[in-house]
């Protein structure tokens, strides 16, 4: 491997010690040497079964480390319907009228040719029921002004990605769409709560943010533990320092520790001689660091 393919930040490192899954850290040095992974060939490669190596996938996509895979673009595009082949296919259809005057009412407008070659290629191509299409024009339209401001209403290219991401993730009747988007608000929601505990304010998070807390939420852990947390690690590092919130955080989850109340009782280090000084911080990161070296050292012995 090249010097710059194989080095690990220590924040990498952190996250996948943290997961303890082995084939995943061979996965991901894996694909820093190659610049991606086809599951047949790591698997080969890295002595695993294939098997092994898509749930070893689904851990660093957890851990925010890989991406979330994207069908290929031909398969992604709507099909180039006319005006006639909409309007053939479309009379005496219930479903596909009601989506129209809802879509309408619901983003104030009248549709152009290419809202209705859209809202038409969710309903017939990727055949998501009128009901799904509609539930799914109003979380567009709530979504985006959450995130952009009232009256502000998404682009069609907007609702379609949307759509496509439903199609992908098996949401495809109206029980599994309301129960999507109550998770979605679930999760927007604890991560507001989350924001405003760490006293983020008046910007979005970034990816490696966004990454953490959602990491802390899938644990098991609320806005008023990680407020505890968050205390902590600003009392002993004077600010917000993901990492080593992290590791307070990870420790608890090890110990079964998920309320301030069990943290209380079960985690009474409050005094600074109890705390992790820098010193011993930095020697950790470099345990961990090497660590991982001797793991792309492993990966290269199979190699050879």
């Amino acid at each position: 491997m090249s010097e710059e393919k194989s080095i690990l930040t220590a924040e990498e490192a952190d996250r996948l010690l943290g997961a303890a899954d082995g084939t995943a850290a061979l996965l991901y040095l894996y694909i820093r040497r190659n610049g991606g992974f086809a599951p047949a060939a790591a698997a080969r490669e890295l002595k695993r079964e294939e098997a092994e190596i898509v749930l070893a996938a689904k851990t660093l996509r957890r851990l925010g480390l890989l991406e979330q895979p994207q069908p290929p673009a031909e398969k992604r595009e709507i099909p180039e319907y006319t005006a006639d082949d909409i309007a053939r296919r479309a009379v005496g259809d219930s479903g596909f009228t009601g989506i129209v005057s809802e879509a309408e009412r619901t983003l104030g407008r009248v549709l152009s040719s290419n809202d209705l070659r859209v809202l038409f290629g969710l309903y017939d191509y990727l055949g998501l029921p009128a009901e799904v299409v509609m539930l799914l024009l109003h979380h567009c339209v709530e979504t985006y002004q959450e995130r952009h401001g009232a009256g502000r209403m998404p682009t069609i290219r907007y609702v379609e990605k949307e759509g496509w991401f439903w199609s992908q993730q098996g949401v495809l009747d109206l029980d599994a769409a309301e129960e999507h988007v109550r998770q979605e608000k679930q999760r927007h929601e604890l991560t507001e709560q989350v924001k405003d505990v760490l006293q983020i304010r008046g910007r979005d998070l970034t990816a490696t943010e966004q990454g953490y807390i959602e990491n802390w939420l899938a644990l098991g852990f609320g806005p008023d533990a990680l407020a505890v947390a968050y205390d902590r690690t600003v009392t002993s590092t004077g600010k917000l320092a993901w990492r080593y919130m992290d590791r307070i955080v990870r420790s608890w989850d090890e110990k079964g520790l998920y309320t301030p109340e069990e943290i209380e009782k079960g985690d009474r280090r409050q005094g600074p001689a109890a705390r992790r000084t820098a010193e011993e911080t930095k020697q950790s990161d470099a345990k961990k660091m090497e660590q991982m070296r001797k793991l792309a050292e492993h990966l290269n012995g199979r190699e050879g």
